[in-house]
């Protein structure tokens, strides 16, 4: 009878000895995953910090005041489609967006060969190019790499339309 009370006794020992190492393990994964969380908030935060002030060197730069530069109104008759006899006219008013007033400063002087390149390019175009916001789209782009070649080594930014009237 007394080894039974042993080993009812060992079995006690045993399964307080098994539990002990099993909750022991448990608050050390526990503690280990909050370190790691802390140690990652901690990373983020400082790599969050950092990227935040080159970011804001760029926002910084950006906020540099824009120039606007208006051109003239041009008002141009546009090529015939084929086999249509009756002369269609475009109308445009554009604006172009310049990095600073130091730009402007050079472009205003060019203004002459830009508002030539323009009428040389509009009087090519039919009607149906400039149909749809695709084909605006394709005359803003093109407008912008004449602007771009006239007043090299300035640059312009964008080409704005204010007014596009195709009658």
């Amino acid at each position: 009878m007394a080894k039974k009370p042993k080993k009812a006794a060992a079995e006690g020992e045993e399964g307080a000895e098994g539990e002990a190492p099993k909750a022991g393990k448990k608050k050390l994964v526990i503690i280990g995953a909050v370190v790691l969380a802390l140690a990652g908030g901690g990373g983020f935060f400082f790599m969050k910090k950092k990227a935040g002030d080159g970011h804001g060197e760029a926002v910084a730069e950006v906020k540099k005041p824009v120039v606007f530069l208006d051109v003239r109104e041009m008002m141009v008759n546009l090529a015939n489609e084929p086999g249509q006899d009756r002369t269609r006219f475009a109308k445009i008013k554009v604006a172009i967006e310049l990095k600073d007033a130091k730009v402007e400063g050079e472009v205003k002087p060019l203004m002459p060969r830009i508002e030539d390149a323009f009428q040389v390019y509009l009087r090519d175009l039919r009607a149906s190019d400039l149909a749809g916001s695709a084909g605006i789209y394709r005359l803003r782009e093109e407008l912008l790499r004449r602007v771009n070649v006239a007043i090299q080594p300035a640059r312009a930014e964008a080409v704005l339309f204010k007014d596009v009237v195709i009658q």
